[in-house]
């Protein structure tokens, strides 16, 4: 006897569509995950992607990070390094293999920094220390130069030599603070505090060069935000590099990207500054040059329009306009007056027309005229309503009770409570009736009660 080979159930699946929406499921519920472990099986490959395994006592998982998130990376991972991931959860349906897309990777440690950062920021910025409208214009042109930053970094070098560059004569108060370790914030805002009580800082450059966060955290402390927030003098934030962030940047009147652009913000160019006075002040000398060239002009055309006219002249053509003028008041005067005429005649025949008189005619033919118009509906309103009385009171009289009394009918009523009888199952043998009739009543005693079974069409009793 042989064997029927099994058949595949009609919800059976390919390996790929499990594959797929599996890999659906954990899209929509892992988007965005940090995930904490040792780096090992790292390999960086030729197209710019990485790919490692994290793992921890119990449990690994394998990760990639492609070429256009990892260029943020600043450290080189090595096996064994701790570090702290941010992805999303993956299916890599070729293999099968459970994995994380990672788009942030930093040393084990900074995760820590990083919350506090982000609760710092969050704080602040609700406290509005990060709005726009609070933060103060730098001067154009300062003159005094105020720097917070250690005076051993090499950033004060930097500094100082963009800022000898730009404007040599330029004056700079150096308030030294530390800028990294433990209690670096404090000296950080006691430097701020220091030169708002100089008189005459115009600006503060506070910053330091790049590091790591951990090197970086003083300028993310609130004592050093709240030194920026009071400050009455503007603060230009320099810190790290172009990629680096802190609360002081977001605090600041204004952030560079670095200690150096800082220096190029706060302070222009003497040179160009010169160069732009020198041009304005030719361009200013031009044009009054130009200004006095056309009033001079302006005075030979003038002297010599007064020696071609004498004044005699000018008292003949003034005395000829004159006339002119007296000739067309005149003209004007004359066509004014007969203008006038012609409306006081047209008011006039205006005036007689709507004269009271020929008004009260007018008004006493219509009232002649509705007082006909009344009669005449009133009578024919009367007439109306005497037919529509006469053709009621026939009406009437076709289907009133007496009236149908007077065809030989009669109404029954019991004689005990005076209830009308429409139905001679509503009285019993022995019942006194009244019957009414078109003139008088009959009392009358019920001797037998008939049923409609009982009686022909005519009412009369069958046999």
């Amino acid at each position: 006897m042989s064997r029927s080979s099994p058949t595949a159930p009609e919800n059976a699946q390919s390996v790929s569509d499990l594959a797929r929406q599996v890999r659906s499921v954990l899209d929509g519920s892992f988007e965005s995950v940090w995930v904490k472990g040792e780096l090992s099986n790292y390999r960086a490959y030729g197209s710019g992607h990485w790919y490692f395994t994290l793992k921890d006592e119990e449990a690994q998982l394998k990760a990639a990070m492609f070429g256009r998130d990892n260029r943020k990376v600043r450290f080189t991972p090595q096996d064994g390094d701790e570090i702290l991931v941010r992805g999303r959860v993956d299916l890599y349906t070729r293999r099968g293999d459970l994995q994380i897309v990672v788009d942030h990777m930093e040393p084990l440690g900074a995760g820590r920094l990083h919350q506090e950062f982000e609760r710092l920021k969050s704080r602040l910025g609700g406290e509005g220390l990060f709005d726009a409208d609070r933060k103060k214009a730098l001067p154009a042109v300062p003159r005094r130069i105020g720097i917070v930053t250690s005076e051993k970094a090499a950033a004060l070098q930097d500094m100082l030599r963009v800022l000898s560059m730009r404007d040599e004569t330029l004056a700079i108060t150096l308030a030294p603070a530390r800028v990294q370790g433990d209690g670096a914030a404090a000296t950080i805002a006691a430097a701020l505090d220091l030169l708002n009580r100089a008189s005459d800082v115009e600006v503060i450059l506070c910053g330091r060069g790049g590091g790591s966060m951990e090197d970086l955290w003083a300028f993310n402390e609130e004592i050093v935000a709240r030194a920026i927030a009071r400050s009455r003098i503007p603060v230009v934030s320099g810190v790290g590099h172009e990629i680096d962030f802190t609360i002081a940047d977001f605090v600041a009147d204004a952030r560079a990207p670095t200690p150096t652009a800082a220096a190029e913000m706060a302070v222009p160019i003497r040179r160009d500054l010169e160069a732009m006075v020198t041009d304005r002040l030719q361009r200013l000398v031009g044009a009054q040059e130009r200004f006095l060239t056309r009033r001079a002009q302006r005075v030979d055309e003038l002297s010599a329009r007064l020696q071609s006219s004498s004044p005699r002249r000018r008292l003949s053509q003034r005395a000829q306009r004159l006339e002119d003028a007296t000739q067309r008041l005149q003209g004007a005067m004359q066509r004014g007056h007969v203008l006038r005429q012609s409306r006081a005649s047209t008011a006039l025949q205006r005036l007689e027309a709507a004269s009271p008189a020929r008004r009260l005619v007018s008004l006493h033919q219509r009232v002649q005229h509705s007082r006909q118009r009344l009669g005449r509906a009133g009578y024919v309103s009367m007439v109306g309503r005497r037919e529509r009385l006469e053709t009621g009171r026939r009406a009437l009289g076709l289907l009133g009770p007496l009236q149908s009394l007077g065809r030989g009918y009669s109404i029954a009523t019991a004689e005990e409570d005076g209830r009308v009888l429409r139905s001679a199952q509503g009285s019993r043998v022995g019942d006194l009736l009244r019957l009414r009739l078109a003139q008088g009543a009959l009392r009358c005693k019920v001797e037998e009660v008939l049923s409609d079974e009982d009686l022909d069409l005519r009412g009369r009793v069958r046999k």
